[in-house]
């Protein structure tokens, strides 16, 4: 059998790699075009303004029976990033509406119980992520046939819904609402903590049979005040109740909010995004987003260019500023991250522990209904 092959010279060969490029921007500006115009469609601009009053509230070891969880859950981790910057020739396409960096985080190891974690920020940086107040990646842990599990012993939460997802392996909550429970990859679990609940977390029964890679992300979303002492609830949401997008340059899942067609089911006391992204080798990405809600990246694997040239790699966070819409993203090899963000909430935010609250008088009650075992009991949350 015999087949005609075209032959070009080495610049038609040029030529046409060109061309390809310029539909490949067409395609993609499109795609973008398409994507702002159904966000636009269905979202309002509405100003906001985000107080900056922080007050981090430290417990000590001995402030409360059963409080060694403490450790390494109160408001530490993080520090400024020098910036990086793209030094090769840029894969970055500039836009009108791009969002501006206010800054690149390190992200910080700590223990949380027998966890290792890394901690982007917990507490702080509240103008630039609220609604979010702590971000946690677990793992990537390998744990063999039998090993013990990784555990957080019982501990209490209030005015916050610690939220946990699922990379790889499987975990175990139980808590004192009566649900004991296995999530697993690409599972959302809300412990939606009101008024005050009791919890323990650890790897998974899968892990402990098989063993395998454990890793994660908690991240918890602030209660608004009108929430703060609703009744607690758990819920698990399986990967059908999140949007998706599929093109042959990136894959983008929609775990919380909306972004084009792609719509998560998850119903939120607020509104936030959450998106876990991941792009191929020399690929671009828009993701616009509301000009007044707050932005910010985590990156998981690899790393990529950002606005103004700047890099962003494995365990930084960046944040950004309000005001633009349209976060733009050039990925030189395979990398993956989670965006983040929502409508910021306009409160002062007491932090004392595991609680969250608006006010010290809010704090000391939540004390009060933990000792006289309003929340719970940790020993049999423990059994």
């Amino acid at each position: 059998m015999c087949y005609l092959v075209p032959v070009f010279g080495y610049r038609s060969v040029k030529f046409v790699k060109e061309i390809l490029e310029i539909l490949k921007l067409i395609t993609r500006i499109v795609t973008r075009d398409t994507m702002l115009w159904s966000f636009l469609k269905t979202n309002s601009f509405k100003p906001t303004k985000q107080k900056s009053d922080f007050v981090g509230l430290f417990i000590k070891q001995n402030d409360m029976k059963r409080r060694d969880f403490i450790k390494g859950s109160a408001i530490l981790g993080m520090s400024v990033a020098n910036s990086s910057l793209i030094t090769a020739n840029s894969g970055m396409f500039h836009s009108n509406t791009q969002r501006k960096i206010y800054r690149i985080l390190n992200s910080d190891r700590v223990n949380v119980g027998t966890l290792p974690v890394m901690r982007a920020f917990a507490g702080d940086q509240n103008d630039h992520v609220s609604p979010y107040v702590l971000f946690d990646e677990f793992g990537p842990v390998n744990l063999n046939q039998g090993d013990d599990p990784l555990r957080v012993d019982a501990h209490p939460h209030a005015g916050v819904t610690p939220t946990t997802y699922f990379l790889e392996g499987n975990g175990h909550h139980k808590d004192s609402l009566n649900y004991d429970f296995q999530i697993g990859k690409g599972d959302f679990m809300m412990f939606n903590s009101g008024k005050g609940a009791i919890h323990m977390e650890e790897s998974g029964e899968g892990l402990y049979k098989e063993g395998g890679i454990y890793h994660g992300f908690q991240i918890w979303l602030n209660t608004p005040s009108q929430y703060k002492f609703m009744d607690p609830t758990t819920l698990v949401h399986r990967i059908n109740d999140m949007g998706k997008i599929e093109t042959e340059d990136y894959s983008i899942n929609v775990v919380l909010g909306e972004l084009g067609d792609a719509k998560s089911s998850i119903e939120l006391l607020t509104p936030a995004f959450f998106y876990h992204v991941k792009m191929k080798e020399n690929s671009r990405l828009d993701i616009p987003t509301d000009p007044t809600h707050n932005a910010f990246i985590y990156q998981i694997k690899g790393s990529m260019e950002l606005e103004g040239a700047k890099k962003l790699n494995t365990n930084q966070v960046v944040l950004y500023q309000r005001g633009d819409s349209i976060i733009n993203l050039y990925s030189e090899c395979e990398s993956e991250c989670l965006v983040l963000g929502g409508l910021p909430l306009d409160e002062v935010v007491y932090s004392y522990g595991p609680f969250v609250m608006n006010t010290k008088e809010q704090i000391n009650l939540c004390m009060q209904n933990y000792r006289k075992g309003l929340m719970g009991n940790p020993e049999l949350v423990n059994m």
